[in-house]
């Protein structure tokens, strides 16, 4: 059984849903994002000790602290690729962005390969289904750009700011995956 709960944001982002199997946290993302048909709306709300965790966590975010805990949460069709990915985006520090290209130097050079594709580094990041407490938000273009957040580029940019990135490194593409 899937579980659906309702998170109200402060101003300047879009409110979230989440998703559990009644244990874990199995997904967390933005109303209205364009990633929004991979996760589960249609189920039944109901109040869980992990929905009111997973709330405690994002008062805790959402009020400018980096919160001390994580969630427990499960993610579904989890490939060796996928979590490589997802555990560099856990090690971004609350208020640093790494780069697509980072991330890909960084695996290359841990499977001892001369080059990893950035493209299927960004298609990870992209597929992640815990928004924020996976802050794949903090993966940015090595021009600045940031693109590619199924969570809407606006929350991308409320996120950064909201953790006081030196917003003068990036911009807002005029086209792309970012809008």
């Amino acid at each position: 059984m899937i579980y659906k709960w309702y998170y109200k944001t402060p101003e300047g982002f879009d409110n979230m849903y989440m998703n559990s199997d009644g244990e874990y946290l199995t997904d967390l993302w933005f109303v209205g994002s364009r990633n929004a048909s991979k996760h589960i709306v249609d189920c039944q709300e109901k109040e869980l000790p992990i929905f009111k965790e997973t709330c405690q966590w994002l008062d805790i975010y959402f009020s400018g602290e980096n919160p001390d805990f994580t969630p427990k949460y499960k993610i579904n069709n989890l490939t060796p690729f996928r979590k490589e990915v997802s555990d560099i985006m856990n090690s971004i520090p609350f208020g640093s962005t790494l780069t697509y290209k980072d991330i890909s130097k960084m695996i290359a050079e841990k499977r001892g390969i001369k080059k990893m594709s950035s493209q299927a580094v960004g298609g990870a990041v992209g597929w992640n289904p815990i928004c924020i407490i996976i802050p794949c938000h903090r993966v940015v273009g090595s021009n600045g750009s940031l693109t590619g957040y199924g969570g809407g580029i606006k929350n991308k940019v409320a996120l950064l700011k909201h953790e006081q990135n030196d917003m003068s490194k990036f911009f807002i593409p005029k086209k792309g995956t970012a809008l």
